[in-house]
């Protein structure tokens, strides 16, 4: 006997009979059906061994008669042949997706030739060309495709892009043919796509080879390191006369910082200069002031802050953050005032009358000659007691005469002891010379005394972004490693790109390069756009157009146009 057993819970058929488990004699023999094949149970002639023939049964049979029933009762009956579908499905996506968006396109042509008119609300069917939503700088656009497709199967150009952005674009526009050989010939596989680009009418050192569109309605993408490091990677090479070094990836291959420094004054303008940076750079900008002095936890500086109430209760030294407060972006710091940071401990003040105090005029030499004449001009010397009216007198009048004697020779020269307190002011250990660079020369409304203008550089690294609210987390010392030792008021504090405190202390270049020499415990990938932008200003990094806040005169460049309003050697 032969058992038969279903190992799931379909079942099979006996003879046309479903079951699960069967016992099959073979000298009696049975058929076995599992879907679409069949077993048959028989014996073999020697009455011992049992055969299984096994044979596959047609779904359904090839006379037309079958045919026919088959289809009468599927839905193959009622849908067209196989040929005729493909071509109306062919001619439909044709019409929907190709007649459709161009007679959609060529309708709303003319609306682009005038000036206020725009497409109506709703669907338009060269909408379903589209690959995605426009970025937020585009979003306005959204019903406007003419705006940048001018042209059917075209693809966007330069000019659609000048048409709005007339004060904004970058001076990559201004010699394409510079910009082709920067970027050098194609090689290997890329030769294939700048031929096949070329025949689809999509040239190289387009705008839109960087400025990508319709890939989220984010910001607009930041442009990925490759597209810079195809230019910028060796191109000393390919254009010996340019004056920007080779870069490709910011931890293995990019030049030292050259900071933006002050190298002289014209009148009461900072003459600014891009230098290459070392350790020992210097920068004047008119001040004696020292890092290392105020920092001190030791000196008498120190010892005056523990005394002081106020913002300064509690601590036992100065911070950096006493001094140095970020402007609202928190992208960089505002300027050190006088008046907010320094006077609450170098006092300008020189006469009390009951409970004011009189202070001399900060950044006002000229003022603080005056005030200083009229001071000295309008008081006089204290009348002696024994020449007052009350006074008890006594026999003899020598000793009355010789005081009067006195006090009419001292009321005589007090006006000119303003001559010797102006000294003392400009002088070594006076007032303005703790603090400015005061030399002979000036005016006779200065009393002969020149000070050194004072220029604050707010901005060190101009051809990049920093923002100082992204390192928040951060210590000010871990980066400017040498402010609590330096002594010295001309030391340049920013770091340079390598060494203690560099920003390859953290930053290791962009797609995860890292540098060989350096271990780093955090690394932070860093391509090109975290620092570098086109469209750069004063403001953040990356914060949207229109929420920027700049100074007129301070936008980006032109082809004829510099980018920042000063003046730079």
């Amino acid at each position: 006997m032969l058992t038969v057993i279903a190992t799931t819970e379909q079942p099979f058929e006996v003879n046309g009979r479903s079951t699960q488990q069967v016992e099959v004699d073979p000298a009696v023999g049975a058929e076995l059906a599992f879907g679409g094949h069949r077993i048959a149970v028989s014996q073999d002639e020697d009455g011992a061994t049992p055969v299984l023939t096994v044979r596959r049964v047609e779904a359904v049979s090839e006379s037309a008669e079958d045919r026919d029933i088959g289809a009468a009762y599927s839905l193959k009956g009622l849908l067209p042949g196989k040929r005729l579908s493909a071509w109306g499905f062919t001619l439909l996506v044709l019409f929907a997706f190709l007649a459709l968006p161009i007679y959609s396109y060529m309708s709303a042509k003319p609306l682009a030739m005038q000036a206020d008119a725009r497409r109506a609300d709703g669907f338009h069917a060269d909408e379903t060309w589209t690959s995605g939503p426009l970025s937020v700088s585009h979003k306005a656009l959204n019903d406007d495709c003419q705006a940048c497709h001018t042209q059917a199967f075209v693809a966007v150009t330069d000019n659609a892009c000048l048409t709005c952005h007339t004060k904004d674009a970058h001076d990559h526009i201004s010699d394409k043919a510079r910009l082709a050989q920067s970027r050098g010939a194609p090689t290997g596989m890329a030769t294939m796509q700048r031929a096949v680009a070329g025949a689809f009418n999509r040239p190289a050192g387009r705008c839109v080879d960087c400025h990508t569109e319709h890939e989220g309605a984010g910001a607009m993408p930041a442009t990925q390191q490759q597209f810079c490091a195809d230019c910028h990677n060796g191109m000393k090479g390919r254009l010996p006369d340019t004056k920007i070094a080779d870069a490709a990836d910011f931890g293995t291959a990019h030049p030292q910082f050259r900071p933006t420094v002050i190298a002289g004054m014209d009148g009461g303008k900072p003459l600014l200069k891009r230098v290459a940076w070392d350790a020992g750079l210097q920068e004047n900008n008119g001040l004696k002031f020292t890092h290392g002095q105020h920092l001190s936890t030791t000196n008498g500086i120190a010892q005056m802050v523990r005394r002081m109430p106020g913002q300064f209760a509690g601590k036992d030294a100065l911070r950096c953050a006493d001094c140095h407060v970020a402007d609202p972006s928190g992208t960089r710091f505002q300027p050190v005032k006088m008046e907010e940071s320094c006077q609450s401990c170098h006092s300008l003040s020189f006469d009390q009358i009951g409970g004011t105090t009189r202070t001399l005029r900060h950044g006002e030499p000229a003022m603080v000659v005056a005030d200083l004449r009229a001071f000295y001009r309008g008081t006089a010397p204290s009348r002696p007691a024994n020449l007052s009216g009350m006074a008890r007198r006594v026999p003899g009048d020598a000793a009355l005469r010789s005081t009067a004697a006195d006090y009419a020779r001292a009321v005589r020269f007090y006006p000119g002891g303003a001559d010797s307190a102006i000294n003392q002011v400009f002088s070594k250990g006076g007032m303005c010379n703790d603090c400015h660079v005061v030399t002979r020369g000036g005016t006779a409304q200065t009393a002969g005394f020149a000070i050194q203008p004072v220029a604050q550089n707010d901005r060190y690294f101009r051809k990049g972004w920093f923002d100082h609210k992204a390192h928040v987390q951060s210590d000010c010392a871990d980066c400017h490693t040498g402010a609590a030792t330096s002594n010295k008021a001309t030391d340049l504090l920013v770091p340079g790109i390598d060494g203690k405190g560099g920003c390859r202390t953290c930053h290791v270049g962009g797609e995860g390069a890292k540098l060989a020499s350096v271990s780093v415990k955090d690394p932070v990938d860093s391509s090109c756009a975290m620092c570098h932008s086109y469209h750069m200003d004063a403001g953040a990094p990356w914060v949207p157009k229109n929420d920027r806040k700049k100074p007129e005169g301070q936008n980006v460049a032109v082809a004829d146009r510099p980018r920042f309003p000063v003046k730079l050697h």
